[in-house]
């Protein structure tokens, strides 16, 4: 990677700053039997299921949709909002000391989120480093999600970023690339170090 003047940090936050994942939730409901758990998060309760709420579409509307298909799994389907927060364990500490060691430097941090609106602001009860940010767009909120050009324009206006000198990192390859093509210098999260290495080849002075 060679050097570039990096004025900001846009950040996703799910698997880069906020460990996710259902499973959290559906292993303590399912037990040990793991089909019957991946039966309903794969045909029930699926990620493009839960993407709509991403993309805006109201929490109610979603569990009657999924209750009219699966009859059978009514307190299942609940659980996955009413229990919404035991999918998040907690933070990638590791990733949090990064965001710490930018704001330091005074590199302006945004981020952008596929989040429901009706659940985000549980994450921000529990996690304060969301305060440091300059500004969150949320996809389910704005009614546009990754890896749509659309929410990558949006930031880009909204906040005045000059793609050149804004980098984007993110755990999931589709964005990276959406980002890439907006202009952004686009990073692929495959963990703290690495992001932390190529923060430092892009010219950012973190420490080792």
């Amino acid at each position: 990677m060679s050097s570039h003047s990096i004025d900001t940090v846009v950040f996703d936050l799910g698997n880069v700053l906020i460990r996710w994942n259902p499973r959290n939730l559906f292993r303590k409901i399912f037990g040990a039997d793991e089909a019957a758990m991946e039966f309903f998060l794969t045909e029930v309760c699926n990620t493009e299921w839960n993407e709509h709420q991403d993309r805006g579409r109201p929490w109610k509307d979603a569990i009657a949709e999924a209750i009219e298909r699966h009859p059978e799994h009514e307190a299942n389907i609940r659980a996955y909002f009413d229990r919404w927060e035991e999918m998040i364990p907690g933070a990638i500490e590791e990733t949090v000391v990064i965001l710490e060691h930018l704001r330091k430097l005074n590199v302006r941090l945004l981020a952008l989120t596929n989040w429901s609106d009706e659940t985000f602001h549980i994450a921000q009860a529990r996690f304060p480093f969301l305060e440091w940010f300059e500004g969150i767009v949320v996809s389910g909120r704005e009614r546009l999600m990754k890896p749509d050009p659309a929410i990558f324009k949006l930031i880009i206006e909204r906040y005045r970023l000059s793609p050149a000198s804004t980098a984007f990192v993110d755990d999931s390859i589709l964005n990276v690339e959406a980002a890439a093509r907006e202009g952004m210098i686009a990073i692929h999260f495959q963990g703290a170090d690495d992001f932390r290495a190529k923060l430092r080849d892009l010219g950012i002075l973190l420490p080792r």
